[in-house]
């Protein structure tokens, strides 16, 4: 194993077991480590939107800047004051959720094929937000302000971009006029600008996508950056005066942390280092990784335009166009490109039942590692060896907890490559085939390396998403549960439970009548 790769799954495994942890008081649902990109997009609405009141009221000269912003921190620090210290902490979390969320991604692997695109507009996005965050320090011009833009022109004049050094500007005390704050208040408003229009390149090409996190997130964080703008407000530093070398000063190592580094090492060094991040960012994807799996395959004979697969495909890789051989019917079409071989489409298919009577079962779409022919030939399979008082079939997650080791005379377990590619109908059926009871498995809520197997599934189970599960199947014969890879242990304790729940029932009880036929009496 490279170095790359043990640091990678090293990290990996630390976000796994502190992700696992904040379940228990969050729910994955509330969990903001998963739903680290929705966290940050509310952060920067708080920033915009507390960004533009103090715009509005803000006077940009240079005498007066400093007393405005003092006006709004001390006498109408109410409204001005609090939306002023919002500003600034939902700006530092927004840089704490973007590094952790850059992380994150990169730890699970999900910074190539067709993730790609979103890694590669994701990585431009991180200049614009710290070019946004430090010259916002530059609007204040208190003596932070002025040490800020001093040592950032000083970095800046090491590159070969100015003609005469930058810093000079600064070092006299007439060198700063009205013109320079009006200049800066125009790029405060502009990159943050370019920042949204990147965040929708970043975005657009995943569909389903979670713009906010879940209301009570949203509540709580609030909250939470309310009573820090309460308790501990944000306030300027003394004026600027470039007639002076400032003292110490209280700092922001969120945004501000380059400038330590520049006096502790060189600009030389700082420029070589920040280059290579992101060159090596951008070269990531260009590493050796695991072979990617096919991609879903459309029949179109058997596609009926339903659009339930371009619905429900997590990253927007199935699109419709007119059917080539049915006037005023619809196909699907799959970008191979975008395809993150999930299967989920194939659960979405109406023709995907197994109670189809033909030999070979061909569905609208479906993946060739797992079509949904071999799908139902490996249940009847598994059936026909089911022995015992209480017959259980479990469909699992690859990606979840590990349910082959619970496999036995009584119970049958049938890896799926995502939940999420299991159609309904197949429940029914392992039911009818003399099945006790069903026990589906899908990753924790919020935690499917698709995104959205395990919602889709639980939709679909409850008769909230076509395909549905049709009301006849009895709820008490069916157990969905959520479990992460770590939760193998708590999967058999389930198992049993579930077992047990049905014994107390009767294997007779409410049980479908079975007119199940085997796949070789099919016509």
């Amino acid at each position: 194993m490279s170095f790359h790769a043990a640091l990678r799954n090293g990290t990996k495994s630390i976000f796994l077991r502190v992700e696992e942890a904040f379940d228990a008081p969050f729910g994955g649902q509330d969990n903001p480590l998963r739903h680290l990109g929705a966290m940050g997009l509310y952060l920067l609405w708080i920033v915009v939107g507390s960004g533009l009141y103090l715009y509005t009221v803000l006077d940009t000269g240079i005498d007066a800047v400093y007393n405005s912003i003092g006006y709004l921190s001390h006498e109408q620090w109410y409204l001005g004051g609090v939306l002023r210290s919002l500003h600034r902490y939902a700006s530092d979390g927004f840089m704490l959720v973007m590094m952790l969320h850059l992380v994150r991604e990169w730890s699970y692997g999900r910074y190539y094929g067709f993730r790609l695109y979103s890694w590669m507009t994701g990585i431009p996005l991180i200049w614009l937000a710290y070019i946004a965050g430090i010259g916002g320090y530059w609007i204040v011009w208190d003596q932070l302000a002025q040490v800020s833009a001093t040592a950032t022109t000083e970095l800046l004049d090491w590159l070969p971009i100015f003609s005469e050094p930058s810093a000079r500007n600064f070092i006299s005390p007439g060198a700063i006029n009205d013109r320079f704050f009006t200049v800066l208040i125009f790029i405060h408003l502009g990159v943050p600008l370019l920042l949204i229009l990147g965040l929708w390149a970043h975005v657009h090409r995943v569909a389903h996508l979670d713009y906010l996190p879940t209301r009570r997130v949203m509540l709580a964080t609030a909250a939470a950056l309310t009573l820090l703008a309460l308790f501990r407000p944000a306030l300027s530093n003394p004026p600027a005066d470039l007639a002076i070398v400032p003292g110490k000063l209280a700092f922001d190592w969120f945004i501000l942390f380059i400038h330590p580094l520049t006096d502790l090492t060189s600009p030389a060094l700082v420029w070589t280092l920040l280059f290579a991040l992101t060159a090596l960012l951008f070269a990531l994807p260009l590493l050796p990784h695991a072979k990617a799996q096919p991609v879903a395959v459309v029949d179109p004979a058997n596609c009926t335009g339903c659009d339930r697969c371009h619905v429900d495909c997590p990253y927007a890789a199935i699109s419709m166009a007119p059917h080539p051989d049915r006037p005023g019917y619809q196909l699907a079409v799959v970008d191979a490109d975008l395809c993150a071989s999930c299967g989920i489409c194939a659960g979405s298919c109406p023709s995907s039942t197994p109670f189809r009577r033909r030999e070979t079962l061909i569905t609208g779409i479906d993946m060739p590692q797992l079509p949904v022919n071999a799908l139902r030939q490996q249940l009847e399979q598994a059936l026909a060896q089911l022995a015992g008082r209480t017959r259980i079939v479990v469909f699992s997650c690859a990606r979840g907890a590990r349910a082959t080791p619970l496999g036995g005379a009584d119970t049958a377990v049938i890896d799926l490559i995502c939940t999420g590619m299991l159609p309904p109908a197949f429940v029914e059926y392992a039911l009818r085939g003399g099945a006790d009871g069903v026990l589906v498995t899908a990753c924790r809520s919020g935690g499917c390396d698709f995104r959205l197997g395990e919602r889709w599934t639980g939709e679909r189970l409850l008769g909230e998403r076509e395909p549905h599960l049709r009301h006849s199947v009895p709820g008490s014969r069916l157990q969905l549960w959520l479990g992460s890879a770590s939760d193998s242990s708590t999967l058999a304790a389930a198992l049993a439970e579930f077992r047990a729940r049905i014994e107390t029932l009767g294997v007779a009880n409410d049980r479908l009548p079975s007119y199940l036929r085997r796949a070789s009496h099919h016509a």
